[in-house]
């Protein structure tokens, strides 16, 4: 399915270029203007991030020194700009353009997608946790809103069995299910969907809404989300899963997966994050030894960071980091992080610290249980940890004033690809040639 070009796009798509040339110009002049300054400054600020890395992955005395290096790099850097008031601004102000660039391009590359229509089902359900995202189906009055589109709303409380409960509708004549929580629930009610065939809907009343987003449907929009069983389009889906449980979104292993199984994570995530990076990447690591094969046929041992996802994530891009392009290839999406012997000298020869690849199987081997967080909760899996990918396995029902398409759906690979497809934007045409998503069978592209 192709997407067309609005005004919006077109305008954001000029923008961003305008403000990418209006960076280069002010970093050019800097340069010369200050040279050698110019050129030390650029290079002061990559080893201060370099100092920073190091520091995450050490503990105790090493990583106060790493982060305190880190910080006066930083702060001798910032007082070479302050010697010259105008050198400030203008670096500052290439920094402001830059950064307006890419949200621009972002925009420019958003993709809106007109999906092949669908009956309506007649008798569907919205299961819903009031206490998820923060109390959102409450405060959107989601039941009631569901009730007005001839939708029966069933509460999660406390202590039910969803799945029980999603079992129990479609006995009782459900025809299409929705789900209002966090990806763990959603992962739940799409695989019964898919079981039984169904049309699914994902109303984004989680915290973060991951699979929300990746699908098209608007974050910002849970009640709009609720038009999907009404006039929706449809889609087709893939679905991921680990010794036979289905995730939408990933499982991690590693750093991580040890942080969210410990009590402290809910209170103060970033802080047991980084708390937990030195257990794994430093010298005598806690986590469980973990066997894997590259696409080489190289077998590896980490217990550093495995994260294999539903679909290949967009890693380390200026535009569309973090989020998956596809969600209907069919293939899973494996990226790991450097072993804990090389992952500090990656850093130093300023090497990605990650590799990642595609493929339709992975396996993971480990002497004892592994922690993971499935699609963001806290689980214990015993090895082997077989991998699989569900080709388009999920009907997915999408309101139609929604996206219908991840953000990163049409942004090309590389630098100049990237440009180019701002260009042709800027003409008023699709950035990329073909369909940004796999047509259903038997309709139009």
């Amino acid at each position: 399915m192709r997407h067309t070009v609005g005004k919006r796009e077109r305008l954001a798509a000029i923008g961003s270029m305008g403000l990418s040339f209006v960076a280069l110009i002010l970093a050019v002049e800097l340069a010369i203007e200050r040279f050698p300054n110019g050129l030390m400054i650029a290079v002061l600020l990559v080893f201060a991030a370099l100092l920073a890395g190091l520091g995450l992955v050490s503990s105790g005395p090493r990583r106060v020194g790493w982060l305190i290096g880190a910080a006066l790099v930083f702060g001798f850097t910032v007082g070479t700009l302050i010697d010259n008031g105008s050198s400030l601004v203008q670096g500052l102000a290439t920094v402001v353009c830059l950064a307006c660039s890419f949200g621009l391009a972002r925009q420019a590359f958003s993709v809106r997608l007109p999906l092949p229509d669908a009956t309506a089902p007649e008798h569907p359900v919205l299961f819903y946790n009031p206490k998820s995202g923060g109390g959102k189906a409450e405060k959107f009055r989601l039941a009631e809103e569901a009730k007005a589109r001839g939708i029966r709303p069933i509460e999660l409380t406390a202590g039910a069995d969803l799945r029980q409960l999603v079992r129990d509708a479609v006995a009782d004549g459900a025809d299409g299910l929705a789900m209002a929580g966090g990806d763990g629930s959603q992962a739940i009610v799409a695989d019964i969907a898919a079981e039984h065939d169904l049309p699914y809907a994902c109303i984004p009343a989680g915290t973060r809404n991951h699979f929300a987003l990746d699908l098209g449907v608007d974050r910002d929009d849970c009640v709009g989300a609720l038009d999907a069983f009404v006039d929706g389009g449809e889609r087709k889906v893939d679905l991921a899963e680990v010794n036979g449980q289905v995730f939408v979104n990933n499982v991690s292993l590693g750093i991580y997966a040890e942080a969210v199984q410990k009590d402290e994570y809910r209170e103060a995530k970033i802080k047991t994050l980084l708390d937990t990076v030195p257990q794994v990447l430093g010298p005598g690591g806690e986590a469980p030894e973990l066997e894997w094969e590259s696409p080489s046929g190289r077998k590896h041992h980490s217990g550093a960071a495995i994260l294999v996802s539903n679909n290949k994530y967009r890693l380390g891009k200026a535009v569309g980091s973090g989020t998956r392009p596809k969600i209907d290839d069919g293939l899973l999406g494996i990226a790991v992080l450097a072993d804990p012997a090389t992952a500090g000298s990656r850093l130093k020869s300023f090497q990605k610290p990650w590799r990642d690849w595609s493929a339709p199987t992975f396996m993971v081997g480990a002497d004892e249980p592994v922690a993971a967080g499935i699609d963001g909760e806290a689980e214990t899996i015993e090895p082997p940890l077989e991998f699989g990918i569900r080709p388009r396995a999920l009907r997915v029902r999408i309101a139609r004033q929604h996206p219908g398409a991840s953000p990163s759906a049409a942004i090309p690979e590389g630098f100049f690809p990237i440009t180019a497809g701002l260009v042709r934007i800027a003409r008023g045409r699709p950035p990329v040639d073909g369909p940004v998503t796999k047509p259903n069978p038997g309709t139009a592209e």
